[in-house]
């Protein structure tokens, strides 16, 4: 059985404009097809607007697919999302807390949500934020007054409180400096080898990529150009570096924008708090 399965998976979203009611119909995902083996981190590299965002919530069951199927450890994303939420940790760059409340506060909060005992949670709590590179003097302060790449170390803690079966990461470093960075890294490969997790990696950073997965896939407005390891790509593409291989496969760099983005923001569904 695969980790996760994805066949021909789509997914639109609607513009609309002030001179129109009806919108345009966008695909956001647009017959997406791969499968990720069980312990396996693969690493989807894309710009603002490629699709990645809108894959990993799918994957969450946040989102509905408008076409095609995406199974988890064999449970289908759309008919069996309870089963699916017991097997997933999600980090985004668009994590959501309670802002009046403190990390230790918001990832107690998590603790009791997961089922982790009073005991435990006291335990892992300091000993994962110890991990992430949060800094201790900031634990108690409200999570409105933290940067947002303090921010995201607490997201990343929260979805690391228990031992992930499947990790879908979307952009969990962005906003981290360089040393935090290195550290989430470090830890997420000390995660996959401690708990034989599952890793989907959403990121526009190639050398992230390149560090953590066996393979890497280009996603760009919404189709997915190409999936295999680094070597395979450079070949294929004759290339010398991932991003040599990025530009010949998009035309375009992995910085900038899509101008015509697929994920339309106003139609995204407000992030649950978990």
């Amino acid at each position: 059985m695969f980790a996760v399965e994805v066949h021909n998976l789509r997914k639109e979203f609607s513009r609309r404009s002030l001179r129109r009611r009806s919108g345009k119909r966008t695909p956001a995902l647009d017959g997406v097809t791969f499968d990720i083996a069980r312990g396996e981190c693969v690493a989807v590299l894309g710009r603002n607007g490629s699709g990645k965002s809108t894959l990993v919530r799918v994957l969450s069951t946040l989102i509905l697919p408008d076409g095609g199927e995406a199974r988890v450890f064999g449970h289908d994303v759309v008919t069996d999302g309870g089963a699916v939420r017991r097997l997933v940790n999600r980090v985004s760059v668009e994590a959501s807390f309670f802002k009046k409340m403190s990390p230790v506060e918001n990832l107690s909060y998590a603790a009791r949500f997961y089922g982790l005992g009073i005991r435990e949670t006291r335990e892992r709590i300091p000993e994962i934020l110890d991990r992430v590179g949060f800094p201790r003097s900031r634990r108690d302060a409200r999570m409105e007054t933290l940067s947002r790449g303090t921010q995201q170390k607490v997201a990343l803690a929260r979805a690391l409180l228990t031992s992930p079966v499947l990790l879908l990461l979307d952009e969990p470093t962005t906003g981290l400096d360089p040393r935090s960075k290195l550290e989430v890294q470090e830890f997420i490969r000390d995660i996959r080898e401690e708990h034989d997790t599952t890793i989907l990696l959403c990121t526009h950073d190639m050398v992230e990529a390149e560090i953590l997965a066996e393979r890497i896939g280009i996603l760009e407005r919404g189709s997915l150009l190409c999936l295999g390891p680094v070597e395979e790509l450079l070949e294929r593409f004759q290339a010398e570096t991932v991003e040599q291989a990025f530009l010949a496969s998009t035309g375009r760099s992995v910085e900038d924008d899509d101008e015509n983005g697929n994920e339309d923001e106003s139609e995204q569904p407000l992030e649950v708090t978990t």
